[in-house]
């Protein structure tokens, strides 16, 4: 007798829409980078501009902080910073969110450490990327539970920039959106040696 597979967690309803977020990002990549040969992931519409594989690799630079928020929910369960929500969030952070969304309203060069690698090919941005995502809904469902209105996490840039745990949850998804976007339109650009999807 065969038995069905666990039920999908039952997460609060704020931490259950990233969670949401995370899969339609991960779904959108997919659709990307379908039937695209190495040449055509690593294609560059100029010299300056980014290659599919490149937006890619960029946001895999999220791995780095993994462990970071690792110990952010690990700290908050053991100082019992619990809450049943719904959790407020800084004002300036939700617009901070907003400013990440695509399409970009302003374009900022990203930090030279999270940068793409531009003189070697990029091998396996693709599986790596998709795997993150699976790793960020990991630590989407360890904060359940958890005040993610009260808890506070620094940037990885800088530790004087500070937003909520949600919100950076939020920031994950919106900052692939804004890359996906960015690659889509390197997908989409007349010139691409592959097949272009339709607009």
């Amino acid at each position: 007798m065969s038995w069905p597979g666990p039920a999908p967690r039952i997460l609060h309803s704020e931490l259950a829409e990233y969670r949401r977020e995370i899969r339609d990002v991960r779904a959108d990549a997919e659709k990307l980078v379908g039937g695209l040969s190495e040449g055509e992931l690593n294609w560059k519409p100029s010299p300056e501009k980014w290659s599919i594989a490149q937006c890619l690799d960029h946001l895999n630079n999220a791995w780095k902080g993994l462990p970071r928020f690792d110990e952010v929910i690990a700290a908050a369960r053991r100082d019992g910073l619990r809450g049943d929500g719904p959790y407020r969030h800084p004002f300036l952070s939700r617009l901070y969110i907003r400013f990440v969304e695509p399409p970009p309203r302003i374009r900022v060069s990203a930090p030279r450490r999270y940068r793409p690698v531009e003189d070697q090919p990029i091998v396996g941005a693709v599986p790596r990327f998709l795997e993150l995502q699976t790793e960020i809904i990991a630590r989407i469902e360890a904060a359940d539970g958890l005040d993610i209105g009260r808890i506070r996490m620094s940037s990885p840039i800088t530790r004087r920039f500070r937003m909520s745990l949600g919100q950076w949850f939020a920031f994950l998804a919106a900052h692939e959106r804004r890359h996906l976007w960015q690659a889509w339109q390197v997908r989409r650009h007349p010139e691409f040696p592959g097949e272009r999807p339709p607009d």
